[in-house]
């Protein structure tokens, strides 16, 4: 994978991923803590099932890995992705969503 330039205000110098941020994303269904499936957040992100511009800017990578711009706000992304999720996923059930920032490697 081709390394990107990324902004040096940001404290980060290059990234090896598409975006400048990769974002943990776990999933908790009846108690059960996982990472999110990798096909999950692909539908979510890619076919723009919310219709928010910022998610444009996000790319799944594996299970439970996302990358993102800087534009992406982790809290909304959790909360979209869990009400979406409860509905196409769940099977009734509520589905919990934790959006983590893995540490800047400098």
């Amino acid at each position: 994978m081709p390394i990107w330039p990324v902004s040096r205000s940001r404290g980060l110098r290059y990234n090896r991923g598409v975006f400048a941020r990769t974002l943990n994303v776990d999933v908790t269904v009846d108690g059960r803590q996982r990472p999110c499936p990798l096909d999950w957040l692909d539908s979510f992100c890619m076919r723009r099932f919310t219709g928010e511009a910022a998610f444009d800017d996000t790319f799944p990578r594996a299970d439970g890995v996302l990358e993102a711009g800087f534009q992406v706000d982790a809290g909304r992304l959790a909360a979209g992705l869990s009400d979406w999720l409860t509905k196409k996923k769940g099977a009734g059930k509520q589905v919990t969503v934790q959006i983590r920032e893995e540490n800047a490697k400098r």
